[in-house]
């Protein structure tokens, strides 16, 4: 109803003419390549946030970008959606804390004028609410709401790509959408995520052009041995499924870049759990997919020693996660990982919490490597760290070092994100340097004193301190930070919070100049989060002032993930 009122508008009134007339001039003047991105847009329903990564598949997938200049794909494709932020045609909703695009939205009015567009020249349908047929010229399908939105249809044989959104009706129909599947014998891009599927749909596998196939977040648990018919499939996302084990056939597909397959387990309480990160068991011979740019999660539990030396092999990989890595074969991982020279994320955990794990000394990590997610017990913290000068993002769980991490760290000149979660055992750290924008301290039961030095961390945005049970008192020199934009405690002790009560004599003047300051306590499945100027310890006793269930607050179980 809102789209077709502001339609109307659009039609109807002097102001809205010109402004659709600057908009259409806006995209006649984009250069050819970036026309079809911008049109693509028009896939995704009204307020839709769109992420990045997500964008970045499928523009590649529906081959519109080439490479140029030594550059990847993915990189070109970066900076077409920078150049679409630059000319105000696409909106940024969320960036990192290392300043990278995570989500991106449309106003109403661009989307007005994409879809006009996109109309006008049978680029992509809709097939939504009040509209169930589409032309024979079009070539992509997004389906909005209900799958009886395309029943009525027979013009699918000339599509290319169809995309799903907010699909709930095909948990009865799985036979129907694979007999639909089955007669798209051009199709390059299918992404079903969401859909409430339970079995993988057999039409798909006669799609011999498919490159890109999203099951994201469906109830699928297994895949078909036929798999191996899709032999230019690219990107095979299966995130957030059930899918814990490939068929080997996996591995004819030589042209597969991404593969994701892992899920939380969301029995567990997904903060403190080691093992709430669930992937796939490895697959031996990995190492005959020499495509690979993006694999995650892999199980290294049961595992050969070959296995891990058939890692090495994949030269483009650009991010790789493994977990459940036994001790014995810490050093052989590490040893290929050496030789992946286009890797740039590292997420490694062992199979145990209080399992080690075995790092070679000395050792000369990946060059490029920018994030780094170690889970897992440490002998000490590896002075190759410190060689890592293009590191912006490091995670550290469950390593338990004696001696003080951030002697190693404090030389990083690229770092803007730490996490550092039962990493120590000591009872202080004092930050004398280091240009973290942010800054996670968990579950250090020792620690009882945190000293922040006059000029450190100056860019530091966000600060937040988790179950440290000894700290009683408020980091000393926390007035220091002069950025600091947000403040949140998790599960910390009366004490301390108390502290920073306005009503109070304590350290209430120190955090006052901090916009965001919040106590939050984990019960029931869910978060219980009190603002500072609400903040009482009767209020936390009797009930908060905000209380927000679920993943809606934060999603700290998935932090560390790539």
């Amino acid at each position: 109803m809102v789209h077709r009122s502001l339609g109307a508008e659009l039609e109807s009134d002097d102001r809205f003419k010109c402004m659709k007339t600057i908009l259409s001039l806006s995209y006649h003047n984009l250069p050819r390549y970036l026309k079809y991105c911008f049109l693509y847009l028009s896939i995704f329903p009204e307020g839709h946030l769109i992420e990045c990564m997500r964008l970045i598949w499928l523009w590649i997938a529906e081959g519109f970008v080439e490479e140029k200049d030594g550059r990847t794909l993915k990189e070109v494709a970066e900076g077409y959606i920078n150049q679409l932020i630059n000319r105000s045609l696409i909106q940024v909703a969320r960036i990192t804390p290392y300043d990278k695009v995570h989500l991106l939205r449309i106003h109403d009015l661009l989307r007005e004028t994409i879809l006009s567009k996109s109309k006008d020249q049978y680029f992509v349908a809709i097939a939504g609410e009040g509209n169930r047929r589409w032309p024979e010229r079009v070539r992509r399908l997004s389906v909005h709401n209900s799958w009886e939105n395309v029943q009525e249809n027979s013009n699918i044989s000339q599509l290319r790509s169809v995309l799903m959104f907010g699909v709930v009706d095909l948990l009865s129909n799985s036979s129907k959408l694979s007999l639909f599947c089955g007669g798209l014998r051009l199709l390059k891009v299918l992404d079903l995520r969401g859909l409430p599927l339970e079995i993988f749909p057999e039409g798909i596998v006669q799609q011999f052009n498919l490159r890109y196939l999203s099951l994201r977040r469906t109830k699928i648990r297994t895949l078909p041995t036929s798999i191996g018919q899709l032999q230019n499939l690219e990107t095979l996302d299966l995130k957030h499924t059930f899918v814990t084990k490939l068929p080997v056939e996996i591995l004819k597909l030589h042209r597969l870049r991404h593969l994701l397959a892992y899920h939380y387990n969301n029995s567990l309480e997904p903060y403190q759990a080691f093992h709430h990160l669930q992937g796939f068991k490895a697959l031996e011979g990995i190492g005959r997919l020499p495509s690979l740019q993006k694999l995650n999660y892999l199980e290294a539990s049961e595992a050969s020693g070959h296995l891990m030396r058939e890692i090495g092999k994949l030269s483009q990989l650009r991010r790789l996660g493994v977990l459940k890595l036994r001790r014995q074969d810490g050093k052989v991982l590490f040893s290929s990982i050496k030789r992946l020279s286009n890797l740039r994320s590292l997420y490694v955990t062992s199979i145990r919490e209080d399992e080690m794990i075995d790092l070679p000394y000395p050792y000369s990590p990946p060059k490029f490597l920018q994030r780094l997610f170690l889970r897992g017990r440490l002998e000490s913290l590896p002075q190759w760290i410190s060689s890592l000068h293009g590191l912006i993002k490091l995670f550290l769980k469950w390593s338990r070092l004696r001696e003080d991490p951030l002697e190693t760290l404090k030389s990083l000149p690229s770092l803007v994100q730490l996490e550092l979660l039962q990493v120590y055992e000591g009872r202080t750290l004092c930050f004398k340097n280091g240009g973290f924008k942010f800054l996670n301290l968990e579950k250090m039961d020792r620690l009882e004193r945190v000293t922040v030095e006059k000029g450190a961390m100056p860019d530091l945005e966000t600060l937040i301190i988790q179950r440290c049970n000894g700290l009683k008192k408020m980091p000393t020199g926390i007035e220091h930070l002069s950025k600091l934009k947000l403040l949140e405690f998790f599960d910390m002790p009366d004490d301390l919070i108390t502290t920073i009560q306005p009503d109070k004599q304590g350290d209430y003047a120190k955090v006052a100049h901090i916009p965001k300051v919040y106590s939050t306590y984990w019960r029931y499945g869910g978060w219980d989060a009190c603002s500072l100027d609400r903040l009482s310890k009767r209020q936390r006793r009797e009930g908060p002032s905000t209380v927000i269930r679920g993943s809606s607050f934060r999603n700290w179980h998935k932090h560390g993930t790539t």
